[in-house]
């Protein structure tokens, strides 16, 4: 059998407030060249900085970059100067696919009026990821681009899992659960079959994606079943900046009683709540644990997380009829035992043991072998999945 091509494909995430890009050789596995970010875009201290695959420096700089646009000018520019050459393909991540987009698509005028359509549904997100493609095509002239949607790994749930009980004539717009995060899922999923994991294709699992935005998805046989997020990113855990799940009775109640509009509801749903919202201090999970011990709105924003999971756990396990796995990554999924076991200490009754060893010391495996679940930690990495996808549709797969 002939080796495959090697062949270069940029991928590029893009955020509110940041783009993430990596350059890999793909060939019969992906080699990364370097990776970058520009980050805390609008604000007057943007850093912009590029990696090699050791993680040492190859550009660091304080950037301003006003706006979204900006921030696509600089990145593109120096991958155009400082790049081995053209890319054969530039993979973009897409949060939101709608009903209509359940599988990467190479990016057509058609795909990007799509997607243009799309905004509405998320508006923190999705005009960033136009942007990026926009600029991709005016900075690489002529280079394949591939639309990765974050919410078509969710797109096997159950038609049931998807509704949203509301009436008909709102469901007909796009009003339905349709979960994210899904290219770490996917990654993770690709992980445990590189293993030779069994229960990646036959068993009941839940990959926990915690960090500064946090879902669970619950995952049957291979395949999403349910997942913690629904319409919207907003929706599901608690999280970093954003609410989680929150009574709709309290959205009424701000907006009726004209303390918040809907772009004031928006950015507190979205930026001011979570655990900064609660503990008034920060957003990250390593100032709260630190400052837990002396600050009581630090601890209790700390515990609600820990509580939010737990609870979103026992809804999935309800929804696969029993748990074989639990698969932590994200930022605090990966490098917080704390957090993994005040999480997985409420969750005795389902058979789950900790080894509390193993979990100190990040070890792949954190489960006793005596316990009727296994946990595991494995980091994701959202770029290569692009990347892969990127080569598979260039390929025409």
């Amino acid at each position: 059998m002939m080796p495959r091509p090697v062949i270069t494909i940029l991928a590029v995430n893009t955020g509110s407030s940041s783009i993430k890009f990596s350059l890999y050789e793909s060939g019969e596995k992906e080699e990364l060249l370097f990776s970058g970010s520009l980050t805390r875009i609008g604000l007057k201290d943007g850093r912009f900085s590029v990696t090699d695959p050791q993680g040492r420096y190859i550009d660091c700089e304080r950037v301003d970059a006003p706006d979204h646009a900006a921030a696509c000018r600089h990145v593109f520019s120096w991958i155009k100067r400082h790049g081995p050459g053209m890319p054969d393909a530039v993979g973009h991540r897409v949060v939101h696919g709608g009903p209509r987009h359940t599988a990467p698509e190479k990016v057509t005028p058609e795909l990007l009026a799509s997607i243009a359509e799309l905004v509405p549904y998320a508006p923190e997100h999705l005009p960033q990821a136009l942007n990026a493609i926009r600029y991709a095509a005016n900075e690489l002239p002529g280079v394949f681009q591939v639309a990765c949607f974050d919410t078509a790994f969710h797109s096997t749930m159950p038609s049931l899992a998807k509704l949203c009980p509301i009436p008909e004539e709102f469901r007909k717009q796009g009003v339905q659960r349709y979960g994210f995060h899904g290219l770490s899922y996917q990654y993770i999923l690709s992980q445990l079959q590189a293993e030779s994991d069994p229960l990646a294709r036959k068993g009941r699992v839940i990959l926990a994606h915690l960090g500064h935005g946090a879902s669970m998805a619950a995952v049957l046989d291979g395949r999403s079943v349910e997942t913690t997020m629904g319409f919207s990113p907003a929706g599901g855990l608690v999280m970093s900046t954003r609410t989680g799940d929150l009574d709709p009775g309290v959205v009424l109640f701000l907006l009726q009683e004209g303390h918040l509009d809907a772009d004031a509801l928006r950015d507190m749903v979205n930026k001011k709540s979570g655990l900064l919202g609660v503990s008034g201090l920060s957003a990250d999970m390593r100032d709260l644990l630190e400052a837990e011990a002396d600050n009581p709105q630090a601890r209790l924003a700390v515990e609600l997380f820990c509580y939010s999971a737990r609870k979103h756990i026992g809804a999935l396990v309800a929804a696969l009829g029993g748990l074989d796995m639990i698969v932590f990554t994200g930022g605090i999924g990966l490098h917080s035992p704390e957090i993994r076991e005040r999480i997985c200490e409420g969750l005795s009754f389902l058979g789950l043991r900790l080894d509390h060893e193993r979990n100190r010391n990040h070890s792949g495996v954190i489960s006793q072998e005596t316990g009727k679940i296994v946990v595991k930690v494995i980091e994701t990495n959202e770029e290569v999945t692009i990347v892969r996808e990127a080569r598979r549709v260039l390929e025409g797969g």
